[in-house]
């Protein structure tokens, strides 16, 4: 789940199931009690046809909330929080030391987590370029860039392009952010 329509198809789907739940954030639901086996076999594929999946391992589970919280990191609010070593934000924000997150996501993703967060980054900037309400160095100001070069060689190695030719694009070529 990478927004807040995903987790509101969710809870719709709980609570047509009939599942008591105590909350649902990006990527997590906690239940009351646990589901009938009957009930989470339904659920799994009902959220399959809306393109989500169930992961009961728990491997999976860390991954996704791993990404989860670099999405939030990246597309949030806090910008000040961009600024803090990715290590440690990722440790303290999921409670497991970092070197077995980065395994983790690693064996899952084939992709280290540091890369995924420059993706992530990259598809945020393409957002603000099409919004084009600010300036490069606003932007790179609000993403933790270092500077405005930074951000554009690494958005060019990315995407082939500078992001002044991005932004005089006409089309969209934005990923969703569960397919970054």
């Amino acid at each position: 789940m990478v927004c807040n329509r995903c987790i509101m198809v969710v809870s719709q789907e709980l609570e047509k199931l009939h599942i008591p739940f105590n909350s649902i954030l990006l990527g997590e639901v906690s239940t009351r009690e646990a589901p009938a086996p009957e009930q989470l076999k339904v659920l799994s594929g009902n959220l399959k046809e809306l393109g989500f999946e169930l992961l009961d391992d728990k491997k999976n589970a860390l991954v996704e909330k791993i990404k989860t919280t670099i999405i939030n990191l990246i597309h949030g609010k806090d910008n000040d929080t961009l600024n803090t070593k990715l290590s440690v934000f990722l440790q303290d924000s999921i409670g497991v030391e970092y070197h077995y997150l980065s395994t983790a996501f690693s064996t899952s993703e084939g992709l280290t987590i540091e890369k995924y967060v420059i993706l992530q980054r990259i598809e945020r900037v393409k957002e603000l370029l099409q919004y084009d309400e600010m300036n490069l160095s606003e932007i790179a100001d609000n993403l933790g860039y270092s500077s405005v070069q930074h951000l554009s060689q690494q958005f060019k190695k990315i995407t082939g392009m500078t992001p002044s030719a991005y932004r005089q694009l006409k089309e969209n070529s934005r990923k969703p952010l569960d397919q970054v």
